[in-house]
């Protein structure tokens, strides 16, 4: 038998050199602060959860302690509880909303561009502004929410010091907030479809309700996933409405609806613990990455890319 013949590299003409050079150069930025602000505080971070880190960033190597320690820590569990119970009931919920009101604009009616820029106004609002206003509407003494209550007769209460309530009120502004921005990729989803399978499922007899479950929702389904998958990451990070809200040195409730972020932070910054903070945003990562493998393999069994 003879040798096969070896493949000739062909040389890179000086043209394709010089599109290779300019696609790196586009795409160096971007890489660049990817670097500089995602992958070396990453492996930073990772690196202090295995030390006892002081206020000056001094590092002294301590091994899994921090690790031990955050297994023992009183307020894991609560802080974990927390977490998840804000993501279970946000996500669902906002993305049931979500649904609904991006298949109301998808239909034939009047001021739909209105609609929609209304609706999303609340995700491009400073979040700082949107819960200093919804503290406002919260609060037990002055707030519009006890006015509107008794005008109807109905005892107000202090929503936001009251441990029961307070990560509900959260809630609320949570949904309310990420309804408009879900929306407009639902919308987007939806406008995609062709309105051919619409048509022939009228020609068989189908209503507007059956079209929706049968048509929408399978076609639908990639940017569903999307949705759920960004707001299920989103809401394990959620830390800026409850600090805004609930104030962690005057409210009472505040130690009751600590969640994990909240925990890292009172850690990191209240009480310079750094190295055990980064340990705590470790474990939330390992938390997240893990539910999110889950959510990847499952999309599997539902979600139609056909």
């Amino acid at each position: 038998m003879g040798e096969g013949k070896k493949k000739v590299r062909r040389k890179a003409s000086r043209r394709e050199k010089k599109d290779w050079v300019a696609g790196y150069v586009f795409i160096a930025p971007v890489t660049i602060g990817l670097l500089i602000f995602y992958v070396f505080p990453f492996i930073q971070n990772f690196w202090f959860s295995f030390n006892d880190v002081n206020k000056f960033n001094m590092a002294t190597f301590c091994g899994i302690s921090n690790y031990q320690r955050l297994f023992q820590e009183p307020d894991l569990m609560l802080a974990m509880k927390n977490t998840l119970l804000y993501a279970v009931v946000t996500v669902p919920i906002g993305l049931a909303l979500s649904l609904l009101v991006a298949s109301l604009l998808n239909s034939k009616i009047k001021g739909t561009s209105f609609y929609r820029t209304i609706y999303f106004l609340p995700s491009v609002t400073m979040s700082v502004a949107v819960a200093l206003v919804w503290k406002l509407i919260f609060h037990g003494d002055f707030g519009i929410l006890n006015t509107v209550l008794g005008i109807f007769g109905i005892e107000g209460q202090s929503w936001l010091t009251n441990p029961h309530t307070a990560l509900f009120c959260v809630m609320i502004v949570a949904i309310w907030g990420s309804v408009g921005y879900n929306m407009i990729i639902l919308l987007a989803g939806m406008q995609g479809i062709s309105r051919s399978y619409y048509e022939a499922a009228a020609i068989d007899g189908a209503g507007p309700v059956k079209q929706f479950f049968k048509i929408t929702i399978p076609l639908l389904s990639p940017t569903i996933f999307f949705v759920m998958i960004t707001g299920l990451i989103g809401a394990f990070q959620v830390f800026d409405s409850i600090y805004m809200m609930v104030d962690p040195v005057t409210n009472p409730a505040f130690n009751k609806v600590k969640t994990m972020n909240v925990l890292f932070y009172q850690n990191a910054f209240m009480y310079g613990e750094k190295g055990y903070a980064a340990a705590i945003s470790i474990f939330m990562f390992a938390v997240i990455m893990i539910i999110t493998v889950i959510q990847l393999v499952g999309q599997k069994k539902w979600v139609n890319y056909d």
